[in-house]
């Protein structure tokens, strides 16, 4: 079976779905708390691979970090928006389940199910 990792904000309802979603099917995957424990930037660029996308693209663009911190700046490197993210995990955009290889952002909640071995 693949390791499932849920990187987890429990007071977000498409989090709390996502992981409702697998313990249905009976699924326990690891979870982490981003927020508390945010991943290193190794890490999240393990994560950006998996997912197949740029860093600008897992930024929550509503928080107010991401207003305060200018990240609308197109001349921001890739490197600088992981630190922002890392310094402040609430622009990661979540839930994010990864199953091996392989790395899904669960908005909606259902879209977990499509990586599922």
């Amino acid at each position: 079976m693949t390791e499932l990792t849920l990187y987890h904000n429990p007071r977000c309802s498409k989090s709390r779905g996502a992981l409702e979603l697998l313990e249905q099917r009976g699924l326990n995957p690891t979870v982490i708390r981003y927020l508390e424990t945010p991943p290193s930037a190794a890490e999240l660029k393990q994560i950006l691979t998996r997912l197949g996308i740029s860093p600008r693209q897992l930024l929550r663009s509503g928080e107010e970090e991401y207003k305060t911190l200018n990240l609308t700046d197109p001349s921001l490197t890739d490197a600088e928006i992981i630190e922002a993210m890392i310094t402040h995990p609430k622009l990661i955009e979540r839930p994010i389940l990864v199953a091996g290889d392989v790395a899904v952002v669960g908005r909606p909640p259902e879209k977990v199910l499509e990586i599922l071995p």
